[in-house]
């Protein structure tokens, strides 16, 4: 289908006005839906792989690109911290299955390490097999537990050495390799994953990576290099799709898409065409922009229209939005069983015309995104708690998109600044907020089929640290076992999944006194944490000495019982 726009996103807002959905910012309570979620919804949890697992160069694993951002310099990540052990997931695969378990959730969306299966990203190079029997295991593991894998083979840790040696995805090359990494996926891990994920929240990677040099390679190729990226992130996909509906659909009967991130723009005035125009094009840079080549075969006109012409006031001979052949559009088009989307919060969009200077991306959408002051501020200078603005997205993609099956990929909250405690409140406010915006979608007739809350555990926040936390479980990484304490979102997810919904008002209230009654004994648990810390470390000095002493003197016994004899 061809995009509308304007049009779709006006009737996304009539018909959710219509239907009694909440404008600006006021509070979602009034209009809470009671209810449950289709028979056979899927609840889930996610991660990804450099985020969580550490083991950074164990077991054959070669250096991805974060690797090499991470340890390249001061000022690259908040407190100069590093993923090289992280949540150290790699040798604690039986403790978090067991909290998946505790949830009890359906499915868990986590990420394979593209550098621990092909160190140098070639699979003509190496497979390295260590690598291999990891996530084979861990798959099995999962089954074993009744959690069905949900597998993203791609979420921003790009092998080093393909970064070195042909500059990363800037070159078009990337995508015969990602195929190539794809195609051993398939082969190796989809006789029992059945959900695949090609890339994760793209438009980021591409932004952050190669625009602002926030995330790695920390490239600052304003205006050029996010459009060149974005580009053959978006050919690399085609080839994974296809090459899995050539060679592997009629064996393994696996869906294979990919999951785009946004936050949902709303018009500052929805009276106001201009502003409604300019929500419009905050969509279509964000969503549109990879969205578009899948499902109508050519990026938004809006996008093509704004950036040529800049170009062209630029003194450019060309747009620095690279075009698709009558052939690649074809091949594109149609190249994704589900759409995967991301969404965390909301903003205010009203236009702005930038005055001409160098090029960027910011400056090619023209527009600024103001928040509501009255909206919930939940500590991370980006996450404000707006649950409506959920509903309005999955209503946009529904229609923009012809009615594809979606499954949200990633939707959570950040922990308060400065707040060590396990009684997270807020978190439990959002997910109730958020979840709930999600059924009143689906009972817009949005084709909705599960949702992965963002994330399971506490873990590396790339740029931030570990100063955010986004977990479920508090992960204690001043100790060098990383040990997990469930914060009380746990609990009140757990009754969520459990119940596939929100059955009765006096339920859902009872969640929430349930949930906090368990954070006074996980607090007592956690405080604890730096006394056992401390006698854990004396026992291992005391212990070993102990028996060393022991030894000697069974020894020495030995030696002389004989000579008395």
């Amino acid at each position: 289908m061809k995009p509308v726009p304007v049009v779709t996103l006006w009737w996304v807002l009539l018909l959710v006005c219509k239907l009694g959905a909440t404008w600006k910012g006021s509070p979602e309570e009034a209009s809470f839906y009671y209810g449950t979620f289709p028979l056979g919804f899927s609840w889930g949890v996610g991660s990804s792989a450099f985020q969580t697992e550490g083991a950074w160069d164990q077991d054959g694993k070669g250096a991805s690109i974060w690797d090499a951002f991470t340890h390249s310099g001061k000022g690259k990540v908040l407190g100069d911290e590093t993923a090289d052990v992280a949540c150290d997931g790699y040798y604690k695969v039986q403790e978090d299955i067991a909290l998946l378990r505790e949830l009890p959730v359906n499915h868990y969306r986590f990420s394979l390490s593209w550098p621990r299966i092909l160190p140098t990203g070639v699979r003509a190079d190496q497979v390295n097999q260590e690598g291999i029997k990891f996530y084979s295991d861990f798959i099995n593991a999962l089954l074993k537990s009744n959690v069905t894998p949900i597998v993203t083979l791609h979420h921003w840790d790009l092998p080093q050495l393909l970064q070195v040696k042909y500059g990363g995805w800037q070159n078009v090359s990337m995508a015969n390799y990602f195929r190539d990494y794809a195609d051993l996926c398939f082969e190796t891990f989809g006789d029992r994953v059945k959900h695949r994920v090609t890339f994760s929240d793209p438009r980021t990677m591409a932004e952050k990576g190669y625009e602002t040099g926030h995330h790695a390679p920390g490239l600052k190729l304003h205006g050029t290099g996010l459009y060149r990226v974005a580009h053959h992130i978006i050919k690399a996909h085609a080839h994974a799709w296809h090459s899995y509906d050539r060679t592997w659909r009629s064996k393994q009967q696996g869906l294979v898409g990919i999951s785009l991130n946004c936050d949902w723009g709303e018009p500052v005035a929805i009276s106001n065409p201009k502003d409604i125009e300019a929500a419009e094009r905050h969509l279509q840079f964000c969503l549109g922009w990879y969205a578009d080549p899948i499902y109508a075969g050519d990026y938004p006109r809006v996008m093509k229209g704004r950036i040529g012409r800049k170009s062209a006031e630029q003194g450019l001979d060309m747009s620095r939005l690279p075009e698709f052949s009558l052939q690649e559009k074809s091949y594109i088009k149609g190249t994704s069983d589900f759409l995967g989307l991301g969404h965390f919060t909301t903003r205010y969009i009203t236009g702005k015309n930038y005055p001409r200077q160098g090029p960027s991306y910011q400056n090619d959408r023209d527009l600024i995104e103001p928040v509501d002051p009255n909206w919930p501020d939940l500590g991370s200078k980006w996450l404000y708690s707006v649950p409506w603005g959920f509903r309005r997205l999955l209503n946009f993609a529904q229609t923009q998109y012809g009615d594809p099956p979606i499954y949200v990929m990633e939707n959570g909250a950040s922990q308060k600044l400065h707040c060590t405690q396990l009684c997270d409140e807020w978190r439990i406010q959002y997910l109730k907020g958020y979840i709930n915006e999600m059924l009143k979608a689906i009972k817009d007739g949005a084709n909705i089929k599960g949702y992965t809350s963002w994330s399971l555990l506490d873990k590396f926040e790339w740029e931030k640290g570990y100063a955010d936390r986004c977990g479920f479980y508090y992960v204690e990484f001043n100790n060098r076992n990383k040990p997990r304490y469930p914060k009380a979102s746990v609990h009140y997810y757990k009754k969520i999944v459990t119940a596939n919904g929100f059955p009765n008002p006096r339920k859902v209230k009872s969640w929430y006194f349930e949930a906090l009654e368990t954070c006074s004994i996980n607090n007592q648990m956690l405080a604890a944490e730096p006394l056992w810390s401390h006698m854990q470390m004396a026992t291992e000095i005391v212990v070993p000495t102990v028996c060393t002493c022991v030894l000697l003197t069974a020894a020495l016994l030995m030696l002389l019982l004989p000579r008395r004899s």
